[in-house]
């Protein structure tokens, strides 16, 4: 991680149009994260050691004392049976990068139109999180500074016209320490913070401490991205590319962006889809989110395995799917080379998997892990980044990570976000 190269992005920004869905309540609180009018509880079967063991909270699905971790990369087939919470990293296992799944102890699921007011006080905390108290805004720093992203940007239009590439997703990350020096910072309070202000249809968190004996994880996540559902046997998932301010800063570039991406999801689908199954449901069509709007197009199909490979269902879509089109590029393997050799360093979660999936009925949800913190060698850490294609302006797509970050940094950094 280089210093010094502080970014504006802690600064908030932007006007703040309606709500999108989520579980999390009016008030900013979710009965598995903590808030107004939850009694403290003991963990499953009496034992109040169960919350010290971590917790996870997602749209449909919770969870309370981890009992264990597996490895996807191994263990995928596992997936089939109970629920599990999913945190899978960008890069792959030969990179450095993990995929891990959690179960918990105690765990309930309900219908994702459910607002969280029936989740029973059994899963949640035990009410001793405290209040978030976030870097200071002048502390975050990015791992690459203004004028090395725009060089990054200028570098992938170089491969497009070379023809190497046709899109490649460019990223960085920002990193700051907590003022407390905390250890493990409390995943609940930001949680909360982040459904008051940045409400998100992808939102949760995870979070298992190092103390628990069980693999530990620390992420907290406000995505607006679907990256795969599974319901009713059909997968489905809604690629986002294109952002601006407003709709009236939606670019031609956005469009062509967006299409090339889901041209490409579509095709990741075929694999693992009946033939003939696959569809592209919605195109282009614009959702507004705090502070910002996105292009969002949907691709779904019939999943179709083959019943006896190695890592069963989700061993084979995870092969198929992952990275995410959105975040990674077009053609896929040679927009992977272009990042590793352009990125300072790993993206971890940050457009990787966050999410849950439940063997028992057959369903999952997993969105890309963009507008996520995680906790990582002390630090909190926020990724933002921008598709780069032969259209993009290095000067306009650095904005465009700043857009994308300022709202969320700033809210963690403990400012009131701009509506």
């Amino acid at each position: 991680m280089r210093r010094g190269s502080r970014s504006r992005a802690a600064q908030g920004v932007s006007e703040m149009p309606d709500a999108q869905r989520s579980d999390l309540r009016g008030d900013g609180s979710d009965p598995a994260l903590g808030g107004p009018g939850v009694a403290p509880a003991a963990g499953p079967e009496g034992n109040e050691d169960s919350d010290a063991r971590g917790f996870a909270s997602f749209a449909g699905r919770h969870g309370l004392g981890a009992v264990e971790c597996i490895d996807l990369a191994v263990d995928a087939a596992r997936l089939a049976e109970g629920l599990w919470f999913v945190v899978a990293d960008f890069e792959d296992p030969a990179h450095g990068g993990r995929a891990r799944a959690w179960r918990f102890a105690d765990h309930e699921a309900r219908d994702h139109g459910a607002t969280g007011e029936d989740l029973p006080a059994r899963v949640a905390p035990s009410g001793r999180e405290g209040a978030w108290r976030g870097p200071h805004p002048d502390t975050w720093r990015s791992s690459l500074s203004r004028d090395e992203y725009q060089a990054a940007v200028a570098a992938v239009r170089h491969a497009v016209h070379e023809g190497d590439v046709y899109q490649a997703n460019i990223c960085r990350v920002l990193a700051a320490p907590l003022p407390a020096g905390d250890r493990e910072p409390d995943a609940r309070a930001l949680a909360r913070i982040f459904a008051a202000g940045n409400p998100a249809p992808y939102a949760g968190a995870i979070h298992v401490p190092a103390a628990s004996g069980i693999e530990p994880v620390w992420v907290v996540t406000a995505s607006p991205e679907l990256y795969l559902r599974l319901e009713g046997g059909v997968l489905s998932s809604g690629p986002i590319k294109g952002t601006a301010a407003t709709a009236d800063g939606l670019r031609e570039k956005d469009r062509t962006e967006n299409v090339m991406i889901t041209d490409l999801v579509r095709n990741d689908l075929q694999r693992v889809s009946a033939p003939g199954s696959v569809e592209v449901t919605d195109l282009l069509a614009v959702e507004a989110h705090p502070g910002l709007v996105h292009l969002v197009s949907r691709v779904q199909g019939r999943v179709q395995v083959a019943q006896d490979a190695p890592g069963g269902l989700w061993g084979q879509v995870l092969e198929a799917t992952f990275p995410p089109a959105s975040v990674s590029g077009a053609p896929k393997s040679s927009a992977l080379r272009i990042i590793s050799e352009l990125e300072r360093g790993p993206r971890g979660p940050y457009c990787g998997a966050v999410g849950w999936v439940d063997g028992d009925t057959s369903e999952a949800e997993l969105a890309v892990g963009i507008r996520t913190f995680w906790w990582a060698d002390d630090e909190l850490r926020f990724g933002t980044g921008a598709g780069i294609t032969w259209g993009s302006d290095p000067v306009e797509e650095w904005e465009e990570t700043e857009l994308k970050a300022a709202r969320l940094v700033a809210l963690a950094s403990g400012e009131a976000a701009a509506d």
